[in-house]
């Protein structure tokens, strides 16, 4: 939440994914079903979308997703509108896994227009191949938009995981494995390492 607050003054369109867009959508009084949300952080989602909007920078969030009935590869699943998600109060209800097609078109469209892409975090569970299509979409959109001119950054290890698995690391500008200290970076804290090299 603290990057996303530090981002909304530098960036033009802010694109929210996985667990993450979770809080969001639940903040927007959307239902989430089993999913996993920060429930301490609905509240700082609110403000924080409210904030997008005032300082006029474009907040994608999910606008259909990928659901299983349970956290397993083998799980029934479908797409639904993040309107549709079955509000199942069982422990073994349904959950969001990934973005919906829908999602991973709009935000490959808006992630090939842009000219310089930050990207830490995947879609989705990834790790099942079931789960990996939003990922695999947004990671094709940033491959293109660098091949294209673009600046893309990739930090974090998931992210970087996933654009190692799928074969599309060679077309990104940088890849940081630091995925703690780019988050700590990018929410405007000082990096030690990069102190010491601005005193020297």
């Amino acid at each position: 939440m603290g990057v996303i607050g530090n981002l909304l003054g530098k960036v033009d369109t802010l694109i929210i994914g996985g667990g993450m867009a979770n809080t969001f959508l639940k903040s927007l009084g959307f239902p989430v079903g089993q999913s996993l949300v920060e429930a301490d952080r609905v509240k700082d989602a609110e403000a924080l979308s409210g904030r997008a909007n005032l300082q006029d920078v474009h907040l994608m969030l999910p606008t259909d997703v990928m659901i299983a009935s349970e956290f397993n590869a083998d799980a029934e699943r479908r797409a639904v509108n993040v309107r549709d998600v079955p509000e199942d109060t069982s422990q073994l209800g349904w959950r969001i896994m990934d973005i919906g097609p829908e999602t991973a078109a709009a935000y490959g469209e808006a992630i090939r227009q842009a000219k310089t892409i930050v990207w830490n975090g995947p879609m989705g569970v990834f790790e099942m191949q079931p789960f990996a299509q939003g990922t695999l979409a947004v990671a094709q959109a940033v491959c293109d938009a660098t091949r294209a001119g673009a600046t893309s950054i990739v930090g974090g290890g998931d992210s970087v995981a996933a654009v190692e698995q799928m074969g599309l690391a060679d077309c990104i500008t940088h890849i940081s494995t630091g995925g703690g200290a780019s988050l700590e970076f990018l929410e405007g804290q000082t990096l030690p390492g990069v102190a010491a090299l601005n005193d020297k």
